[in-house]
């Protein structure tokens, strides 16, 4: 019997735990845009060992909330008009497919109504309490799918589509009133199967928050 060396029982654990604390810093701008994160100070500052703090680095990485250049230490992505662009434009491609394709038979999934009503039950005004049940939201159209590769092309631009999210409520710029009336128009038209309306609706609703965000970090 061939024998194999596995890797150290509980790296993957503390590993994944440090990828965890510092995807929360990141998205909750506790940790800025430009901010390097440096394999020395991610180790010290969570008491790891050096390769769990690389292998956390290179998970943020690849999850596109740390870019790294060559000779430079990874650094919290920035959030400029062309990133928020193309995070929105990506999404609504993804997203505006699987209206179409629940629209089909009038799928209107149970996840996505659950988590307007989360929204819908907050006071009026903009909160950065709607950003969890508000990305749900979106998740669900793509998990009522039921497709592994499509729910993985999705999370795979997720923690961005997060970060911008978290920018947009952080500066006030949406109502949660006005985002819950949004998602349920864009359910009506889903249970109607009116695809082409639903898909409007979509894309009406991701533009808004896009202009919005994209005029803001501009006026910076």
């Amino acid at each position: 019997m061939t024998t194999t060396t596995d890797a150290p029982l509980g790296i993957v654990g503390v590993v994944d735990a440090v990828t965890a604390q510092l995807r929360g810093r990141i998205l909750r701008g506790d940790i800025r845009s430009g901010t390097p994160l440096t394999e020395a100070a991610v180790s010290q500052t969570f008491g790891v060992a050096r390769p769990s703090a690389k292998a956390a680095i290179e998970q943020l990485v690849a999850a596109g909330l740390l870019v790294r250049t060559a000779h430079r230490s990874a650094r919290v992505v920035a959030i400029d008009p062309a990133t928020v662009r193309d995070v929105y434009r990506t999404r609504a491609r993804l997203e505006s497919a699987a209206l179409r394709d629940l629209a089909v038979d009038g799928t209107v999934p149970q996840a996505a109504l659950d988590a307007n009503a989360e929204i819908l039950a907050m006071p009026p005004g903009p909160d950065p309490a709607t950003v969890d049940p508000d990305l749900r939201f979106h998740t669900a159209l793509i998990d009522a799918l039921e497709s592994e590769r499509t729910g993985r092309m999705y999370r795979s631009v997720l923690d961005e589509v997060r970060l911008c999210m978290a920018q947009v409520q952080g500066r006030q710029l949406l109502d949660a009133a006005e985002i819950a009336a949004q998602h349920a128009e864009i359910l009506d038209a889903v249970a109607s199967g009116d695809a082409d309306r639903a898909a409007a609706l979509l894309d009406a609703h991701l533009s808004s928050a896009e202009e919005r965000l994209v005029a803001a970090l501009d006026a910076d």
